[in-house]
């Protein structure tokens, strides 16, 4: 075997949707005031957003990762191809008609954000067969972001047998556009936030009506909680891990949980430790601006997990 075939072999997890740019701005509370002008520290621009971040999270930590997309022929998706290739992911992209995604953070001073996201994509989107099957068949596992063209390659990753997660954000339970995602799924991850108290019976109905063996919700400071097809119906917590230096940005924390997750489900670990080698990882992220702050492997092998 040539030394190219056995490094396009060496596909740990695919990573499909959800690159863009967010502009980040620092606001001394959220909410801000209602007044006509607030002066606020230099405003910082990251690429990375949900995909990118989960990538190059997976990258740091040593797995080979390709991730696939669509961004725009401007400036925004510039800033994301030069992003992913400073972190070595493999990142492969089709143009986009509407431009590269946006989102635009505020960022109070305990780390906290409010998200304004532009998604952009138009509702008719689709990402070939020929273009994502190749990397498809030589995955070990795959992140599917809950962009709208990435619901259509469920069929064929269910015909190939090959695991994958989503992450949900802040789905309420409710609304339609989550609902493949969540029951199609291996590994859900999701906001505790968005679903408030009714999040257990959320993580539940997941489980009773889809495929996942795991549920995740993740709570910022508050921890995580767990619940897989065989370990009762209340959800097990996750205690938070305390970030190894001040709360910088929570932005990208929560993509960094996934990474911590998925290193630890390929290095075939209990998925209690999956979850804690997560919240591990999430930490770190509050700890640098944007999604800068990305654990390595060394630093996450050497958590007490």
């Amino acid at each position: 075997m040539s030394a190219q075939s056995t490094e396009q072999s060496a596909l740990d997890v695919l990573v499909v949707g959800g690159s863009g740019v967010d502009t980040v701005v620092r606001v001394g509370t959220l909410p801000v005031p209602q007044v006509d002008s607030v002066g606020v520290p230099p405003i910082r621009e990251w690429a990375g957003h949900t995909g990118g971040n989960v990538a190059l999270g997976c990258r740091a930590l040593g797995l080979g990762v390709t991730f696939l997309d669509f961004i725009g022929d401007d400036l925004p998706g510039e800033q994301v191809r030069e992003r992913l290739a400073g972190g070595g992911v493999d990142f492969e992209h089709l143009v986009s008609p509407t431009g590269t995604r946006r989102a635009v953070n505020l960022v109070d001073d305990t780390g906290r954000r409010m998200s304004f996201y532009d998604a952009r994509d138009p509702g008719d989107l689709r990402m070939p067969r020929d273009f994502y099957l190749p990397h498809l068949r030589r995955a070990r596992h795959v992140h599917l972001s809950i962009m709208n063209f990435a619901r259509f390659l469920y069929d064929d990753i269910a015909e190939l047998g090959v695991p994958v997660s989503t992450d949900l954000h802040d789905w309420d339970g409710v609304d339609d556009h989550h609902r493949d995602f969540a029951l199609r799924s291996d590994v859900v991850f999701l906001s505790a936030a968005g679903a408030g108290e009714r999040i257990a019976s959320v993580m539940r109905e997941i489980l009773r009506e889809g495929r996942a063996e795991a549920v995740v919700a993740t709570a910022g400071a508050g921890g995580s909680y767990l619940m897989t097809r065989d370990g009762g119906r209340t959800p097990r917590p996750v205690p938070a891990t305390v970030p190894p230096s001040p709360v910088v940005d929570s932005n990208g924390a929560g993509d960094a949980y996934v990474s911590g997750f998925l290193y630890g489900r390929l290095a075939g670990r209990r998925v209690e430790d999956c979850a804690r080698l997560g919240a591990v990882a999430g930490a770190y992220a509050c700890t640098g601006n944007g999604s800068s702050a990305l654990i390595g492997r060394e630093g996450l092998d050497s958590a007490q997990v």
